[in-house]
Parts: structure tokens; C-alpha cells; sequence
């Protein structure tokens, strides 16, 4: 049995790493409407997706394969499709697992440092306006989609990449009708944040605020 084979068919270590993606994405991303749980089922769908094929069945590869013809090497990296295809090797595998890492962690980070920010503030009857909240209306949000990013430069498949224009469309559309509702509740106090914050990225000369507050945050 080569390499490739022996990648695939770990139906147990799917079942675990959907189980702890979903445990992150529910514990600091709790759904309170139906609109937050359409986002949160299409993340929960990409998750399934990314690890079936990841350990599973790889899917695309044979779709890529077997009905589009195209020659890939069968290894144990040929997930890594962006290096694939381009012919990178293994070498590429990896530099695509780093960057997609990097995307994933600065995703997961975010999700947590504004579930953190959220908590304090709620428990104050407060807006969350400080930290990352401090330099982006929607922190978490930005999280999910690094995150989905991340996941799409670590391991593309064609039900992923799918997924992800859909779960931006999602998350866009959430974040406007929250809006809306924070509006209400908040009146002028939250049209005057709104209006200083850029609502997923910061602005080009906050950046290193935003790195700042994300990886050394002030406690609270």
C-alpha cells in the first residue's frame, strides 16, 4: 500500500477533528437566531467537507482525476492541491501548510479575543468597543472567515471552495441585520462607533494596533 492509500480512510480522525472544530466554532461562536445558525451550519458543512476529504475519501483528487483527466502525482501530499498542481512537490505541500496555519491560527485567535471582549461587555450592559472591538465592528466574523481561508490554502477541495464564497455572502449579510439591531437597542452610541470603524479589516495604518491587540491584549 503506498503512501496516498494509507493517507485516506481514517474514518476515527474525522470524527475527531469535526468534533473539535465544532466544539471552537460553538463554544465561541454560539448561534442566538436562526440567521446565525444558517452561518454556523454552513461552516459546520464546511468542516465535514474539509475532513472527509482530508482523511476519508479524497474526493476531488478522483474527481480531478478520473472525469477531468488530469495527472496528479498520488502521494501522500497531493491534498495539498495548490502545490499539486503547480508542481511544487512536497516542499510546496509544506510552505501551504504554513501559510494556510497562519491564516487558521490568526482566524482562531480572533474568534476568541472577541468572544472574550463580548462576554465582559455583556456582563457590563455595555458595547464590546474595546480590544479588537476596538478596531473592527466585527472581529469574530473576520475570525470565521481567516479561518475558512486558511483552510482553503492548507487543503482546497471543490466542496470547500464552494463553501466559502457562500459562508462570506452569510457573514456579510449577519453582521448588516446585527447591525441594525445594535443600532436600535444602542442609538447614537453605536452610530458613532459605527462610523469609526471599519466593519471586518482595519484600516492600512492600524495594523499594527490590530496585531497588537490580538496577540498581546490588555487584560481586563
Amino acid at each position: 500500500m503506498n503512501d496516498f492509500a494509507m493517507h485516506y480512510g481514517h474514518w476515527g480522525w474525522v470524527l475527531v477533528m469535526v468534533l473539535i472544530a465544532s466544539w471552537l466554532l460553538y463554544r465561541f461562536a454560539a448561534p442566538r437566531s436562526w440567521r446565525e445558525w444558517t452561518g454556523a451550519g454552513l461552516v459546520q458543512a464546511f468542516i465535514i467537507a474539509l475532513y472527509a476529504e482530508m482523511y476519508g475519501f479524497p474526493l476531488t483528487i478522483y474527481l480531478l482525476t478520473g472525469f477531468l483527466g488530469i495527472d496528479l502525482p498520488l502521494t501522500g501530499y497531493s491534498g495539498h492541491l495548490w502545490a499539486t498542481l503547480l508542481g511544487y512537490g512536497s516542499r510546496g505541500a509544506l510552505l501551504e501548510m504554513l501559510l494556510g496555519g497562519v491564516f487558521i491560527v490568526a482566524g482562531l485567535m480572533l474568534l476568541i479575543r472577541g468572544w472574550v471582549q463580548v462576554y465582559h461587555a455583556s456582563l457590563e450592559g455595555r458595547l464590546a468597543t474595546q480590544g479588537v472591538y476596538g478596531l473592527v465592528r466585527h472581529p469574530q466574523y473576520t475570525g470565521i472567515m481567516l479561518a475558512v481561508f486558511g483552510q482553503i490554502i492548507h487543503w482546497p477541495t471543490i466542496i470547500t471552495l464552494l463553501l466559502f464564497p457562500v459562508i462570506v455572502f452569510a457573514y456579510v449579510h449577519l453582521a448588516r441585520r446585527e447591525e441594525s439591531v445594535l443600532a436600535a437597542r444602542f442609538g447614537e452610541a453605536y452610530q458613532a462607533y459605527r462610523r469609526g470603524l471599519p466593519m471586518f479589516f482595519p484600516r492600512r495604518q492600524e495594523w499594527g494596533r490590530f496585531l497588537h491587540a490580538l496577540f498581546f491584549p490588555h487584560p481586563e
